[in-house]
Protein backbone atom coordinates (compact mmCIF):
# COMPACT_ATOMS: atom_id res chain seq x y z
CA UNK A 1 0.00 0.00 0.00
CA UNK A 2 1.02 3.28 -1.09
CA UNK A 3 0.33 6.46 1.37
CA UNK A 4 -0.93 9.31 -0.14
CA UNK A 5 -2.07 13.08 1.06
CA UNK A 6 1.09 14.59 1.21
CA UNK A 7 2.15 15.71 -2.75
CA UNK A 8 2.53 19.64 -2.62
CA UNK A 9 0.66 19.81 1.09
CA UNK A 10 2.44 21.89 3.76
CA UNK A 11 3.61 20.53 6.87
CA UNK A 12 4.99 21.84 9.76
CA UNK A 13 7.23 19.89 11.88
CA UNK A 14 9.32 20.67 15.33
CA UNK A 15 11.63 18.61 17.16
CA UNK A 16 13.20 18.65 13.80
CA UNK A 17 16.34 18.68 14.58
CA UNK A 18 16.33 15.49 16.63
CA UNK A 19 16.44 11.56 15.24
CA UNK A 20 12.76 11.21 14.74
CA UNK A 21 11.90 14.81 14.03
CA UNK A 22 14.81 14.13 11.00
CA UNK A 23 13.28 10.95 9.77
CA UNK A 24 9.67 12.71 9.75
CA UNK A 25 11.05 15.19 7.48
CA UNK A 26 12.87 13.42 5.23
CA UNK A 27 9.90 10.77 4.70
CA UNK A 28 7.69 14.21 4.32
CA UNK A 29 9.72 15.29 1.45
CA UNK A 30 10.38 11.97 -0.13
CA UNK A 31 6.49 11.50 -0.43
CA UNK A 32 6.19 15.45 -2.09
CA UNK A 33 5.11 17.66 1.17
CA UNK A 34 6.71 21.09 1.47
CA UNK A 35 7.96 20.87 5.04
CA UNK A 36 8.38 23.98 7.72
CA UNK A 37 10.97 22.38 9.76
CA UNK A 38 11.68 23.77 13.80
CA UNK A 39 13.66 23.12 16.74
CA UNK A 40 14.95 24.78 19.15
CA UNK A 41 18.79 23.64 17.79
CA UNK A 42 20.40 24.50 14.59
CA UNK A 43 19.25 22.91 11.65
CA UNK A 44 21.73 19.34 10.87
CA UNK A 45 24.51 20.29 8.80
CA UNK A 46 23.85 17.11 6.25
CA UNK A 47 20.12 18.74 5.76
CA UNK A 48 19.63 19.06 2.46
CA UNK A 49 18.83 22.72 0.94
CA UNK A 50 15.80 23.27 -1.29
CA UNK A 51 13.04 25.17 -2.24
CA UNK A 52 10.55 22.76 -0.31
CA UNK A 53 12.05 23.11 2.96
CA UNK A 54 12.61 25.77 5.89
CA UNK A 55 14.50 25.45 9.03
CA UNK A 56 12.93 28.31 11.83
CA UNK A 57 14.66 28.46 15.15
CA UNK A 58 11.62 27.61 17.98
CA UNK A 59 11.49 27.29 21.60
CA UNK A 60 7.86 25.53 21.60
CA UNK A 61 7.72 26.11 25.08
CA UNK A 62 7.63 29.82 24.05
CA UNK A 63 3.49 29.91 23.39
CA UNK A 64 3.78 33.84 21.58
CA UNK A 65 6.74 32.48 19.08
CA UNK A 66 4.72 28.89 18.28
CA UNK A 67 1.77 30.99 17.53
CA UNK A 68 4.18 33.22 15.17
CA UNK A 69 5.83 30.33 13.52
CA UNK A 70 2.53 29.25 12.61
CA UNK A 71 2.06 32.47 10.91
CA UNK A 72 5.18 32.76 9.00
CA UNK A 73 5.30 28.91 7.79
CA UNK A 74 1.67 29.66 6.41
CA UNK A 75 2.57 32.79 4.78
CA UNK A 76 5.91 31.19 2.96
CA UNK A 77 4.09 27.75 2.38
CA UNK A 78 0.35 28.68 2.20
CA UNK A 79 -2.08 26.80 4.53
CA UNK A 80 -1.15 24.28 7.02
CA UNK A 81 -2.56 20.97 6.17
CA UNK A 82 0.24 18.62 7.73
CA UNK A 83 1.97 18.56 11.59
CA UNK A 84 3.54 16.44 13.79
CA UNK A 85 4.90 17.91 17.00
CA UNK A 86 8.30 15.44 17.62
CA UNK A 87 10.17 18.21 20.24
CA UNK A 88 10.66 16.78 23.61
CA UNK A 89 13.51 16.82 26.54
CA UNK A 90 14.12 13.65 29.00
CA UNK A 91 14.92 13.80 32.95
CA UNK A 92 15.89 10.95 34.52
CA UNK A 93 15.11 11.89 38.22
CA UNK A 94 13.20 10.44 40.96
CA UNK A 95 9.89 12.10 42.35
CA UNK A 96 11.71 12.82 45.62
CA UNK A 97 15.20 13.94 43.62
CA UNK A 98 12.60 16.18 40.91
CA UNK A 99 13.26 19.78 42.18
CA UNK A 100 10.51 22.15 41.54
CA UNK A 101 12.56 24.00 38.55
CA UNK A 102 12.76 20.49 36.85
CA UNK A 103 9.48 19.77 37.11
CA UNK A 104 8.83 23.09 35.43
CA UNK A 105 11.24 22.68 32.88
CA UNK A 106 10.35 19.20 31.56
CA UNK A 107 6.30 20.14 31.71
CA UNK A 108 6.86 23.69 30.12
CA UNK A 109 8.23 21.60 27.00
CA UNK A 110 6.72 18.54 26.50
CA UNK A 111 3.15 19.30 28.01
CA UNK A 112 3.68 23.12 27.48
CA UNK A 113 4.66 22.63 23.99
CA UNK A 114 2.14 19.80 22.99
CA UNK A 115 -0.35 22.32 24.37
CA UNK A 116 1.20 25.63 22.47
CA UNK A 117 1.77 23.69 19.18
CA UNK A 118 -1.35 21.72 19.15
CA UNK A 119 -3.33 25.19 20.26
CA UNK A 120 -1.57 27.67 17.08
CA UNK A 121 -2.00 24.72 14.19
CA UNK A 122 -5.72 23.58 14.95
CA UNK A 123 -6.39 27.19 14.89
CA UNK A 124 -4.75 28.05 11.75
CA UNK A 125 -6.56 24.28 10.19
CA UNK A 126 -10.01 25.18 11.33
CA UNK A 127 -9.86 28.48 9.34
CA UNK A 128 -8.97 26.26 6.09
CA UNK A 129 -11.91 24.04 5.57
CA UNK A 130 -10.23 21.48 4.23
CA UNK A 131 -9.07 18.25 5.92
CA UNK A 132 -5.99 18.64 8.53
CA UNK A 133 -4.09 16.09 10.33
CA UNK A 134 -1.76 16.66 13.33
CA UNK A 135 0.38 13.52 14.80
CA UNK A 136 1.93 14.41 18.30
CA UNK A 137 4.97 11.91 19.14
CA UNK A 138 4.34 10.87 22.37
CA UNK A 139 5.87 7.81 24.57
CA UNK A 140 5.04 4.65 26.01
CA UNK A 141 5.94 6.22 29.26
CA UNK A 142 2.79 8.08 29.33
CA UNK A 143 0.88 4.77 29.98
CA UNK A 144 3.53 2.87 32.33
CA UNK A 145 4.93 4.00 35.63
CA UNK A 146 8.92 3.98 35.41
CA UNK A 147 11.36 4.23 37.91
CA UNK A 148 13.31 7.51 37.51
CA UNK A 149 10.96 9.37 34.73
CA UNK A 150 8.26 10.67 36.96
CA UNK A 151 8.65 14.19 35.40
CA UNK A 152 9.12 13.19 31.96
CA UNK A 153 6.18 10.44 32.28
CA UNK A 154 3.78 12.71 33.89
CA UNK A 155 4.85 15.58 31.27
CA UNK A 156 3.69 13.08 28.19
CA UNK A 157 0.70 11.28 30.22
CA UNK A 158 -0.68 15.14 29.79
CA UNK A 159 0.17 15.45 26.43
CA UNK A 160 -1.74 12.57 25.27
CA UNK A 161 -4.95 13.25 26.51
CA UNK A 162 -4.54 17.06 25.80
CA UNK A 163 -3.89 15.43 21.98
CA UNK A 164 -6.98 13.24 22.52
CA UNK A 165 -9.38 16.43 24.05
CA UNK A 166 -8.13 18.45 20.83
CA UNK A 167 -8.94 15.23 18.41
CA UNK A 168 -12.90 15.06 19.80
CA UNK A 169 -13.00 19.18 19.97
CA UNK A 170 -10.98 19.48 16.06
CA UNK A 171 -13.19 16.59 14.57
CA UNK A 172 -16.41 18.95 13.24
CA UNK A 173 -13.55 20.79 11.45
CA UNK A 174 -12.17 17.52 9.55
CA UNK A 175 -8.84 18.01 11.56
CA UNK A 176 -7.84 14.84 13.17
CA UNK A 177 -5.71 14.31 16.11
CA UNK A 178 -3.24 11.17 16.86
CA UNK A 179 -0.47 9.83 19.23
CA UNK A 180 2.26 7.73 17.99
CA UNK A 181 3.83 6.83 21.25
CA UNK A 182 7.36 4.84 21.06
CA UNK A 183 9.41 3.20 23.18
CA UNK A 184 13.26 2.85 23.45
CA UNK A 185 14.32 4.33 20.12
CA UNK A 186 17.79 4.22 18.67
CA UNK A 187 17.90 7.72 18.94
CA UNK A 188 20.57 10.78 21.02
CA UNK A 189 18.04 11.13 23.82
CA UNK A 190 18.19 6.85 24.23
CA UNK A 191 22.10 6.34 23.98
CA UNK A 192 22.79 9.23 26.49
CA UNK A 193 21.04 6.86 28.97
CA UNK A 194 23.46 3.68 28.26
CA UNK A 195 26.98 4.04 30.55
CA UNK A 196 28.57 1.77 27.71
CA UNK A 197 28.28 -0.74 24.97
CA UNK A 198 25.82 -3.17 26.46
CA UNK A 199 23.03 -0.71 26.43
CA UNK A 200 20.58 -1.60 24.02
CA UNK A 201 21.17 -5.29 25.13
CA UNK A 202 20.18 -4.47 29.05
CA UNK A 203 17.19 -2.66 27.37
CA UNK A 204 15.95 -5.22 25.08
CA UNK A 205 16.58 -8.01 27.83
CA UNK A 206 14.72 -6.39 30.40
CA UNK A 207 15.22 -5.32 34.04
CA UNK A 208 13.11 -7.01 37.13
CA UNK A 209 14.83 -5.20 39.90
CA UNK A 210 13.54 -2.40 38.36
CA UNK A 211 10.27 -3.46 37.07
CA UNK A 212 11.28 -3.04 33.42
CA UNK A 213 9.99 -5.22 31.16
CA UNK A 214 11.98 -6.11 27.68
CA UNK A 215 11.24 -5.69 24.67
CA UNK A 216 9.55 -8.97 22.98
CA UNK A 217 10.38 -7.88 19.38
CA UNK A 218 14.50 -8.16 20.87
CA UNK A 219 15.47 -4.80 19.28
CA UNK A 220 15.04 -1.70 19.55
CA UNK A 221 13.50 0.96 17.44
CA UNK A 222 14.79 3.06 14.45
CA UNK A 223 13.57 6.66 14.12
CA UNK A 224 12.40 5.48 10.82
CA UNK A 225 10.33 2.77 12.53
CA UNK A 226 8.46 6.10 14.69
CA UNK A 227 8.71 7.96 11.56
CA UNK A 228 6.41 5.56 8.87
CA UNK A 229 4.05 5.11 11.64
CA UNK A 230 3.62 9.13 11.51
CA UNK A 231 3.37 9.32 7.94
CA UNK A 232 0.61 6.71 8.76
CA UNK A 233 -1.68 8.90 10.90
CA UNK A 234 -1.35 11.74 8.36
CA UNK A 235 -1.82 10.02 5.47
CA UNK A 236 -5.42 9.43 3.61
CA UNK A 237 -4.96 6.15 4.43
CA UNK A 238 -5.72 7.03 8.00
CA UNK A 239 -8.49 9.17 6.83
CA UNK A 240 -11.34 8.06 9.98
CA UNK A 241 -8.54 7.69 12.44
CA UNK A 242 -8.64 10.21 15.12
CA UNK A 243 -7.82 10.34 18.78
CA UNK A 244 -5.67 7.43 18.75
CA UNK A 245 -2.33 6.50 20.55
CA UNK A 246 -0.35 3.99 18.98
CA UNK A 247 1.89 2.34 20.71
CA UNK A 248 4.97 1.51 18.81
CA UNK A 249 7.68 0.07 21.38
CA UNK A 250 8.14 -3.64 19.90
CA UNK A 251 5.38 -5.09 22.50
CA UNK A 252 7.67 -3.16 25.86
CA UNK A 253 4.69 -2.44 27.28
CA UNK A 254 2.98 -5.57 27.06
CA UNK A 255 -0.69 -3.54 26.08
CA UNK A 256 -4.35 -4.52 26.25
Amino acid sequence: MRLTGFQDRAAFVTGAAGGIGQAVVALLRDAGARVFATDLAPAPPDLPANDGLIWHRLDVADGPAVEAAIALAAEAMGPITLAVHAAAILSNLSVLGTSDQEWQRVLATNAGGTFHVTRAIGRHMVTQNRPGSIVVIGSNAAGVPRQNMASYAASKAAAALLVRCAGLELAQHRVRCNIVAPGSTLTPMQTGMWADDQGAALVIAGDPASFRTGIPLAKLATPQDIAQAAMFLLSDQAGHVTMADLYVDGGATLRA
